[in-house]
């Protein structure tokens, strides 16, 4: 029984460290990818990769919230009837802690962060093409920024506790292409 809870710790520093490794890599990745597309683009590029971040958050925001809610029983059916993605589901929620903070935390904040970044990008450039410094600008850009996220935010959340079935099933045919939660 001590070898037992002796491993619990360990295993438990051995995802920390892997978040935080998948953190840094996942974050270095959006953050090169949206400085190369912010580069020479326009308004309405960068808008579009603003907008982008923002939906990406909230998609997995939604099934990170899901993985928390969703019950086993369907998909055990689903997977003995040998339906695509059942298995994949069953990995999600069996590990549902560790998916809701990687969708949650680690895809969820990164976008927060980057989404900030492109819109510091947004401002400036605004700026620079209306000749102004206007703190009133920035602030309005982050506010709607803000309101966009967190509203869309919360109609998730209602979506993700009312289909979580539905929302886990999908993510999890979505991970059954690459073969995750597969043994």
């Amino acid at each position: 029984m001590a070898k037992k809870e002796e491993s619990k710790p360990r295993s438990y520093w051995h995802w920390v460290l892997r978040i935080f490794l998948m953190s840094v890599v996942l974050s270095a990745v959006l953050s090169f990818a949206s400085g190369v597309v912010l580069a020479d683009a326009g308004y309405a590029l960068a808008v579009l990769v603003l907008v982008l971040f923002i939906l990406l958050g909230i998609v997995f925001d939604v099934i990170g919230v899901a993985v928390t809610a969703a019950d086993t029983r369907p998909f055990h059916s689903m997977a003995a009837h040998r339906e695509k993605g059942a298995r994949e589901a069953l990995y999600l929620l069996k590990n549902a802690e560790k998916a809701s903070s990687f969708c949650n935390d680690v895809v969820g904040d990164i976008c927060g962060i980057v989404s900030g970044s492109t819109a510091a990008v947004i401002v400036v450039r605004l700026q620079a093409s209306f000749s102004t410094q206007s703190i009133l600008l920035s602030i309005s850009v982050t506010a709607l920024i803000s309101g966009l996220t967190i509203g869309g935010k919360a109609i998730g959340k209602k979506l993700a506790l009312d289909r979580s079935t539905d929302v886990v099933l999908r993510a999890a045919k979505l991970l059954s292409i690459f073969h995750i939660g597969r043994k």
